[in-house]
């Protein structure tokens, strides 16, 4: 049996009414959107807005002795992770890779970034190893072409679609020497184009490192235009504004894939759908993610109609670009939701199984053999985690949302109505997946 066989869920033993639960996530978030109306007139979130650190700590956490201590460390983990996929134990249940990638990684950067900040891009071992690459075939970092513009995200968005396919569809996805391969084949597919256009390519080419970064926005420790760290309101960070191809691409796939794990654990799912079937989940998890798209799109559309002054004009076709970040706080919600108890509790087998990486009978930190213990999120817990994930992450993308329409023209409120109605019926949807087990 493949212990991550049905992508990353959580308990479904939850001590809740679904029916009162959507219908109040939904309220909550309509309320909301109202009392913004009526209370919050003129824009409040400022990009370059926050109190700076203390000098002393804005020196150490910008340190480059932290930095190269942190790419050290995330190096040697990563060669672990590698060298076990392929020499250690066979079985996905007693191999650290599997765990350490799908578990501790991929849901462990969502809470790392949002409280730390862009932490991947800073230890990212890919920027190591492409700085030694580049000086073993005496190349310039910034590479030798300049990165397109115009391709923003979308290679991120591509590699993130990839990945959640990974996750919740392909089969033997859990086998560690298949885990083992596509770490190295991800490592070599995004070094190829660093060596020919830079460094920068990392920032939004590596789906992982752009992740981690997207979600920084909304850490409360950021920095100014000029450079300065400091400590702001969380929303701030996602008032840029500017369009930036492929960033609504990668929130929908984020959001859309969480969404989709949660209905593959409905009733109506298991009952009528094969699990080990891959056409039947590359073509839900697809639904899934264009559903979203289409929702936001279709919104942003209607919001430009509604808020165009001259109807001569074309209208503006930069609506759902302008307010992709707005995003962001719906795909934390999702995440927290839908992988909170799963990183709590199997997150611990990572640090059991690192204990002995390769099976040989050592003891390193004292966890060999232990068990999980089930205790730390019990049902109630898990339950206020994801149901206020959801609804507060809806209305922190509405805040931020309605801030940002507030520096467009047109009447800002008529015109957000459509955004409000997707977010209301996005907050029920998700609440729906998730309670409907």
């Amino acid at each position: 049996m493949h212990v991550l066989a049905h992508g990353l869920g959580g308990r479904t033993d939850l001590p809740l009414d679904a029916v009162a639960a959507i219908t109040g996530g939904g309220l909550a978030v309509a309320a909301s959107f109202l009392a913004l109306t009526a209370a919050w007139k003129r824009p409040r979130l400022h990009p370059d807005a926050g109190r700076p650190l203390p000098p002393a700590l804005a020196r150490a956490l910008d340190a480059p002795a932290l930095t190269a201590a942190g790419r050290a460390l995330a190096l040697a983990a990563a060669a672990l992770v590698v060298a076990v996929a392929f020499a250690g134990p066979a079985s996905d249940a007693r191999n650290l890779a599997p765990w350490a990638l799908f578990v501790t990684f991929w849901v462990g950067l969502v809470p790392a970034s949002v409280l730390l900040g862009p932490v991947w891009r800073r230890v990212n071992p890919l920027r190591t190893l492409h700085a030694a690459l580049c000086r073993a075939t005496r190349t310039p970092p910034a590479g030798r072409r300049a990165l397109p513009a115009r391709l923003g995200y979308w290679p991120a968005a591509a590699w993130l679609t990839g990945f959640v396919w990974l996750e919740l569809v392909a089969p033997h996805r859990s086998d560690p020497r298949l885990v083992g391969a596509l770490i190295l084949a991800y490592a070599a597919a995004n070094l190829a184009p660093a060596w020919w256009f830079g460094r920068d390519w990392f920032t939004r080419g590596d789906g992982f490192e752009a992740y981690s970064s997207l979600l920084a926005r909304l850490c409360p420790i950021g920095r100014r235009g000029d450079g300065a760290l400091v400590l702001r309101t969380p929303l701030t960070g996602l008032m840029k504004g500017d369009p930036e191809p492929g960033l609504t691409a990668t929130a929908c796939v984020l959001i859309g894939s969480t969404g989709f794990d949660g209905v593959t654990r409905t009733t109506y799912w298991r009952d009528n759908v094969d699990p080990a079937s891959v056409p039947a989940g590359t073509l839900g998890l697809a639904a899934a993610v264009g559903a979203v798209a289409l929702l936001y799109v279709a919104a942003l559309r209607l919001s430009a109609r509604l808020t165009r002054q001259d109807p001569a004009l074309p209208p503006d076709r930069s609506g759902p670009a302008r307010f992709a970040a707005t995003l962001l706080p719906i795909a934390l919600g999702y995440t927290l939701a839908h992988y909170f108890s799963f990183f709590v509790l199997e997150g611990q087998t990572t640090f059991i199984l690192a204990s002995d990486p390769f099976g040989t009978g050592l003891n390193l930190l004292g966890s060999t053999g232990n068990r999980v213990d089930y205790d730390l999120a019990g049902p109630t817990l898990v339950a206020q985690v994801q149901v206020n994930a959801i609804v507060l992450g809806h209305i922190a993308g509405t805040i931020a949302a309605h801030d940002l329409a507030l520096r467009g023209p047109g009447p800002a409120t008529r015109g957000q109505l459509p955004i409000a109605a997707v977010m209301v019926a996005l907050t029920c949807a998700g609440l729906f997946a998730l309670l409907s087990g």
